[in-house]
């Protein structure tokens, strides 16, 4: 299963981000609190070198709180500030302000001490599609600053948001990068939803996601359909879809709809706070 997804777009964007960082004081970067690993983007890094930066667990509510905590040392132990959250709480992104003051208080200062004042710290928000930045931006502002999907590719441009006059963001698009070297990435990101479910085998996608479950969280499989966790993979693809009444014409399973179901139950959570990697 190999899997690779750049779209033109993200080309551009990737030029448009090398402009923009020159008026950036601190990139913000929104990781899948699930994915912590898959979903940061290694061309950050290098964008964003010599500026302030705070990384923020996104829908960690989703996520195992035990592996979060793993992360949360991981990237912490790297030097940067992180923070998790649920953007689609309203309170989640309120204690972004203070993170932003706190990790740019040197620059602060240092524009206190030339007489500058009141000028806005500027923020770029980054991240891989669909990571939750348009929800992230709309919650932070409280109003409907970007659009907002359920799907990668929803956020085409840049725009500006002026949180307070604290504090002004970049919104930016999700961006890939060209290359998974390590496939389990792109299986990582295909499965929350990160990579264009047309052009994927939803069911070779759900086979390894259930080998991944039955290892790792086979009550959350049991629980959630039903149905015995001792059984090869397609066998249990097999009884979701006889438990979800997913039938072809003929009374054969509908492996494929059965195979949409589990990755939507992953997805919104139905199937419980699972992360699918840890820090190695």
């Amino acid at each position: 299963m190999n899997i690779q997804w750049y779209p033109g777009h993200m080309t551009k964007a990737r030029r448009m981000m090398q402009e923009d960082i020159k008026l950036i004081d601190i990139v913000i970067e929104l990781l899948d609190a699930r994915i912590p690993y898959s979903s940061k983007n290694p061309d950050i890094d290098e964008l964003a070198k010599n500026k302030y930066r705070l990384v923020i667990f996104n829908k960690a509510d989703l996520a195992d709180p035990e592996r979060i905590s793993l992360w949360e040392k991981y990237y912490i132990d790297k030097g940067f500030y992180v923070l998790k959250m649920d953007s689609r709480a309203s309170k989640g992104p309120k204690s972004v302000t203070n993170a932003v003051k706190n990790i740019c208080k040197d620059k602060i200062e240092r524009d206190r001490r030339r007489g500058i004042l009141n000028r806005p710290v500027r923020a770029m928000i980054v991240g891989i599609p669909n990571v939750g930045k348009s929800t992230f931006i709309n919650s932070y502002a409280g109003k409907a600053c970007a659009k907002v999907g359920n799907k990668p590719g929803v956020t085409k441009g840049k725009q500006w948001i002026r949180i307070n006059k604290e504090l002004e963001l970049l919104d930016t698009p999700g961006i890939l990068w060209p290359k998974f070297e390590d496939q389990q990435v792109g299986i990582n990101l295909a499965i929350t939803g990160s990579i264009n479910d047309e052009i994927l085998l939803t069911e070779e996608l759900s086979i390894k996601l259930i080998d991944y479950l039955k290892i790792n969280y086979c009550n959350n499989l049991v629980d959630r359909y039903k149905i015995s966790g001792d059984m090869s993979s397609l066998d249990i693809l097999i009884e979701i879809a006889k438990v979800r009444h997913c039938e072809k014409k003929g009374g054969e399973p509908d492996i494929e709809k059965a195979s949409a179901i589990l990755i939507d139950d992953l997805r919104s959570g139905r199937l419980g706070r699972i992360s699918l990697e840890v820090p190695q």
